[in-house]
């Protein structure tokens, strides 16, 4: 249910929890902190399987396209 401490580590590239908590804010992760202070990720939000979204090609009149 909960990425392990080991995980969170790995994940983040940090042993020090204070870095933990910041290198997954910067990640963008969703985590909450524990009562002793330990970051706590929801092991669903890693393994989600949404795709990235594609970028967008760019809308352009028929008249200008070459191809």
């Amino acid at each position: 249910m909960f990425l392990t401490p080991d995980e969170i580590a790995k994940l983040t590239g940090r042993k020090v929890r204070r870095l933990q908590v910041e290198q997954l804010r910067t990640m963008g992760i969703p985590f909450y902190v524990n009562a002793v202070g330990r970051p706590v990720v929801v092991r669903s939000i890693l393994e989600s399987k949404k795709e990235p979204a594609q970028p967008r090609e760019r809308w352009q009149p028929k008249v200008l396209r070459t191809a």
